[in-house]
């Protein structure tokens, strides 16, 4: 006799427990298939830029600005201190050479001047009354002189005289004697005369040329004195148009202080900050290049001020040829500096992505451009435009150049049109 098997039935519970369990089974296998292969990433088309890798003219070069300024500027210091007394012109008027632009007053400078000028008039009375007493002197002495060489005269003829006479007997050896004593005693005389009268020649000439420099000097610094005092106007000291006057009536400025100064109009440079790390590469004679109004024009870099601060270092460029009309003092360019020659090259437009790539690879897309996958690449120099491609792609290679800060770890882009 058969005996039945009464059938059981699940629980509920078990069956729930059992499903959850192959779906937990089920997404382990599904993690561990997918991180098996490549993990991908779909984006929208529209979301991307995509550039074409071509062969073309590069040049190396790097974005700096430069802010135009006058080809040259003369500044204007105080050279002499004073308080300001008059303004004859205002801050941004076109000077000419030699115009007042305004004066100062210094009391002690122009007493100075006076005192000077009293003390050059003071050796000029004294070298007067000195030149009236050595001609006086000189005068006398010839007076002297003549007196002399007048005894002299009168005793050589008595002495003569008398001679004829001894020789006929006419009178005495003594007489003859005295006569003779007399002769030698004028002559003596004469020869100190003519020393006295030597010696008080060279005498006045000396004192004289004593006077006259000590005159000389003297009139010397009453000349500077007046220059001094003369500065106390400032002029302009070239044509041009005076800027940053800073000066006000009453106003103290000390000597030596910064007043203004003369911009000189006949043409511009620009002053170009650039970065210290390309201060090995920069020198004189390189060119830049800017567009303005639609025109691109060039410049060269004439003077390399290799100071530098806060990490940048400073250029002067003056324009080649040409100088933009309308161009005018303050204003910024901004300039490409050339660091290279021109030559030919694989180029790779710029974009975000090298940010986070560091140059070493690239999204290259595939032949139908559905997917967009990772390349290692080697990036050389670059300009403003391009990166220079050293290898990993070739000419009409289609590559993602928009930035990459989403895609993490991502190895593939499916792209969605």
């Amino acid at each position: 006799m058969d005996i039945p098997i009464e059938k059981k039935n699940f629980p509920k519970s078990k069956l729930v427990m059992i499903g959850l369990g192959v779906l937990i089974v089920g997404l382990i296998l599904f993690v561990v298939i997918s991180s098996s292969g490549n993990s991908k990433l779909n984006v929208q088309k529209e979301r991307l830029s995509i550039s074409t890798v071509n062969n073309g003219i590069f040049q190396e070069n790097i974005p700096v600005n430069g802010v135009v300024l006058p080809i040259t500027t003369i500044y204007l210091d105080a050279i002499e201190g004073g308080r300001v007394e008059e303004k004859y012109v205002e801050d941004g008027a076109i000077m000419k050479k030699g115009e007042p632009i305004l004066r100062l007053t210094n009391t002690d400078l122009e007493l100075s001047l006076v005192n000077q000028e009293t003390s050059v008039y003071n050796l000029l009375t004294q070298m007067q009354i000195s030149q009236n007493a050595a001609r006086q002197n000189t005068i006398n002495k010839l007076n002297q002189f003549t007196d002399v060489e007048s005894g002299l005269i009168e005793a050589e003829r008595l002495l003569n005289l008398n001679k004829k006479l001894y020789e006929k007997d006419a009178i005495g050896r003594q007489e003859l004697i005295k006569s003779e004593n007399e002769y030698n005693y004028q002559k003596q005389r004469m020869q100190l005369a003519n020393q006295i009268l030597r010696q008080d020649s060279v005498a006045t000439k000396q004192e004289q040329r004593q006077i006259q420099s000590s005159y000389q000097r003297t009139q010397n610094a009453l000349e500077l004195m007046r220059r001094k005092v003369a500065d106390l106007i400032v002029k302009a000291p070239v044509d041009g148009q005076l800027t940053s006057l800073d000066a006000e009536i009453g106003q103290s400025k000390n000597k030596g202080e910064r007043l203004g100064q003369i911009d000189v109009l006949s043409g511009f440079k620009v002053r170009v900050d650039i970065d210290e790390h390309y201060i090995s590469r920069i020198y004189a004679g390189q060119r830049g290049s800017f567009t303005f109004s639609n025109k691109q024009y060039f410049l060269v870099i004439k003077k390399v001020y290799t100071q530098v601060t806060n990490g940048r270092f400073q250029v002067d460029m003056e324009f080649e040829n040409e100088v933009p009309d309308g161009i005018r003092r303050g204003q910024t360019l901004q300039i490409r500096v050339a660091l290279s020659e021109e030559k030919e090259a694989l180029l790779v437009a710029k974009g975000g992505f090298f940010q986070q790539t560091g140059g070493n690879w690239i999204f290259k897309l595939s032949d139908d451009g559905s997917v967009a996958y990772k390349v290692d690449i080697s990036l050389g120099s670059q300009n403003t435009e391009f990166y220079e491609v050293l290898s990993g792609l070739k000419p009409g290679d289609k590559v993602v150049t928009s930035s990459y800060n989403n895609y993490g770890s991502i190895e593939e882009l499916v792209i969605k049109n």
